[in-house]
């Protein structure tokens, strides 16, 4: 029996929420209005993060950390984490799952590295170094819009927060992987670049692009201007597309992530914001910031980080210090099981198709690692820069 793929699931439920009334009109326009930009800004990005692959941008990257790293493994595992950091917040993190681990993998096997240890911090970085700009993290996009609304500003509250999600991180993965990490390679050559002037030009689109991001400008026209130059870019260079074109716009991806926006926000209208805040608490001390951090990473690792955000933001009460908390335990705690976020998701099927086998136990127990002492030190470090 053919299985019904999730996007068509995901369609006929949630128009049939739409259309039945138990989602309200009011609150499907209202649901409209805050995620339609985040959706298009997915849209965009992905394009950017495909055409900026097919330039090879990801392939030069990893070739320059290989020479940089001059033999040293561990000094090419440092190289990679921040490579892998700075693709989660410039990129986002489900562009880091997809595009960056075939090329830390096949890294990894040019330098006679273990390319577990390598795919595995990867993931890690995708999760836990989400919180570092707005555009990292599809929650941090939708918790932005609400930020603003109070005054605050993301890049200020989340600085700390952060850099201490990913200090954590790279501290207990390095103690973890260490006897790995140790000893000398040879790396084999990389591929050349395809086409060097695009290279440069996907290089440069995407440093403006991320420093649009930094300097506040509006994700979503950003990263639409970012993809439409480098589109014509690679025409104009006679370059084939990265993937074939209904394939290169990821309405599959859009299509579920819509679904499951209208069904957690039927859920919610129907008592679901009461149980949410009820299990979250309330107040803005380290002890109820921890509990509704803790309860965001636990529902994250449940179901899905992007319902988890979407139920738990009415009991951050437009609060900016419980908007950050839900994001740390949306965004960096959402490492404890393969389904916690779609980059994790997404990063396991790419690594079945590198031949790379990574069974749920290693990802848990990796969550296990990381997870906790994530939470709470991220938590810690929002309360005392913002005291």
């Amino acid at each position: 029996m053919r299985r019904v793929p999730w996007w068509i699931v995901a369609t006929v439920v949630a128009a049939a929420l739409v259309v039945t009334g138990l989602l309200p009109a009011p609150a499907a326009r209202d649901l409209a209005e805050r995620t339609g930009p985040v959706l298009l800004f997915l849209l965009a990005l992905t394009v950017v993060a495909e055409l900026c692959a097919g330039a090879g941008l990801f392939e030069a990257a990893a070739g320059v950390t290989s020479r940089l790293a001059r033999g040293r493994r561990w000094a090419l595992w440092l190289l990679v984490v921040a490579l892998a950091t700075v693709s989660t917040a410039v990129l986002s993190l489900d562009t880091t799952a997809v595009l960056l681990t075939p090329v830390v993998v096949a890294l990894a096997r040019r330098t006679g590295s273990d390319p577990l240890r390598f795919a595995l911090v990867v993931v890690a970085l995708a999760n836990t170094a989400s919180l570092v700009l707005p555009v990292s993290n599809l929650t941090n996009l939708l918790a932005d819009r609400a930020l603003r609304a109070t005054g605050a500003d993301y890049l200020t509250l989340m600085a700390a927060p952060a850099v201490t999600a990913v200090v954590v991180t790279v501290v207990l993965l390095g103690v973890r992987d260490r006897v790995a990490l140790r000893g000398r390679y040879v790396a084999a050559p990389a591929p050349p670049a395809p086409d060097g002037p695009l290279l440069v030009v996907a290089a440069v689109v995407t440093a403006l692009m991320a420093g649009a991001f930094v300097l506040g400008v509006e994700p979503a026209p950003a990263a639409g201007v970012a993809a439409v130059v480098l589109a014509v870019a690679t025409v104009l260079r006679r370059r084939p597309w990265p993937a074939p074109l209904p394939d290169l716009v990821p309405w599959r991806t859009l299509l579920v992530v819509a679904g499951l926006f209208v069904v957690v926000e039927t859920l919610r209208v129907h008592g679901g914001a009461e149980l949410a805040a009820g299990a979250a608490g309330d107040g803005n001390g380290f002890g109820e910031l921890l509990r509704l951090a803790g309860t965001a990473a636990l529902a994250s690792n449940a179901v899905n980080n992007l319902p988890a955000y979407l139920a738990l933001e009415p009991a951050a009460a437009g609060d900016p210090l419980r908007l950050a908390a839900l994001l740390i335990g949306t965004g960096a705690g959402a490492v404890l099981t393969p389904w916690g976020s779609l980059a994790t998701v997404l990063w396991w099927q790419r690594c079945r198709a590198l031949f790379l086998h990574v069974s749920a136990g290693v990802i848990v127990r990796q969550g296990l690692l990381l997870a906790a002492p994530v939470v709470v030190a991220s938590t810690a470090a929002l309360l005392v820069t913002t005291a």
